[in-house]
């Protein structure tokens, strides 16, 4: 098959982390994707959690070679000619699986094909290539700006929040929760005094409900007079793992085309959820009861497919003060469940 001219470009993405039901966890990864036509190639390849080799985390010596790797300077990685796009968000080893693809120059053009899913030395096409994905080709001008754009310092992200608070017990299981993810977290009871260059390394700041409204305006104006623009992320609830999801969800903050889950309500006994390509989703429900003690419930685990979709939530599960948390690979959204008809 020939391969078509398809516009080449990169866009910040992330990998969400948060604590999960039963205690487990998943680590947070920001990174670079690659942009095909207009749309991530990650969504095209349904329900894949898996980050780019640009990831964000890792060694700038690392970084540049991957960089210089894409742009054909280096020998590939695997034999035929074969790169790794997308590989296991927790290590690099093959075994775990990675999307490979064959890069080539033709002319002054570079040529993304054959696509696979690819689990050891050499990769079956036959029987796990992505068939109707690709060829690409690349103007050789537009593709090699966009990575060499990289090696000027386009990759980097503000990994660390900053946690104001009343309770300090809640925010050192916060802070000690978005560490296990790969979050850094500082606690403070305001920003006075903090250096504006200190300031400028928090990607959000995060106020506990105990914080007053006369805290959270001047925080906010220190952040602003350093010339910051942090998200800022009010607490629904001294909930870890609600926590959690906010933050990750403000940290990410890409256009909405370029997640999977683009919108979440929940009331009258139903979540209502847009996913904008097929994906694996979950759905979590946490509840507040009289005694302030949290119960967790798993309500929905299942792939979607692109559209809307509305999902029964057992009344057991949600009643008083309740929340909802969805996850899909690279995206997770917050609600809290309102009382009546779903909106």
């Amino acid at each position: 098959m020939a391969a078509e001219y398809a516009t080449f470009g990169l866009a910040p993405a992330m990998r969400a982390g948060g604590v999960l039901a039963g205690g487990d966890y998943q680590v947070h990864r920001n990174f670079v994707d690659f942009i095909v036509d207009g749309r991530s190639l990650l969504f095209r390849l349904s329900d894949l959690d898996a980050v780019s080799p640009l990831a964000s985390d890792v060694p700038p010596a690392i970084f540049t070679a991957q960089v210089r790797s894409l742009l054909l300077e280096t020998d590939a990685p695997l034999p035929g000619g074969r790169y790794v796009i997308y590989g296991c968000p927790d290590c690099e080893d093959l075994a775990c699986g990675a999307v490979t693809a064959v890069i080539q120059r033709d002319g002054d053009d570079f040529v993304w094909r054959d696509f696979a899913w690819q689990t050891g030395e050499h990769a079956d096409l036959e029987f796990n290539g992505y068939h109707g994905i690709g060829p690409f080709r690349f103007s050789g001008t537009e593709y090699r700006t966009a990575l060499a754009a990289l090696l000027d310092g386009g990759a980097h992200t503000r990994r660390r929040v900053l946690l104001i608070g009343a309770r300090v017990a809640l925010l050192a299981r916060l802070a000690a929760a978005l560490r296990t993810i790969g979050i850094g977290a500082d606690i403070a009871h305001d920003a006075a005094g903090v250096p504006a260059e200190e300031l400028r390394g928090y990607g959000a700041v995060v106020f506990g409900r105990a914080a007053g409204e006369e805290e959270r305006a001047a925080v906010r104006d220190a952040f602003t007079r350093a010339g910051v623009e942090a998200a800022h992320v009010d607490g629904l609830a001294p909930i870890v793992p609600l926590l959690v999801a906010q933050i990750e969800h403000a940290l990410d903050g890409g256009p909405a085309g370029r997640h999977r889950l683009t919108r979440l309500t929940a009331a009258g006994g139903a979540a209502e959820l847009e996913v904008t390509s097929p994906c694996r989703v979950r759905l979590t429900a946490y509840r507040l009861d009289r005694f302030h003690r949290t119960h967790t419930h798993e309500v929905f685990d299942d792939v979607l497919g692109a559209g809307g979709h509305r999902v029964a939530l057992d009344p057991g599960t949600v009643k008083g003060e309740s929340y909802l948390v969805a996850r899909a690979p690279g995206s997770v959204l917050v609600t809290a469940v309102r009382r009546g008809k779903p909106g």
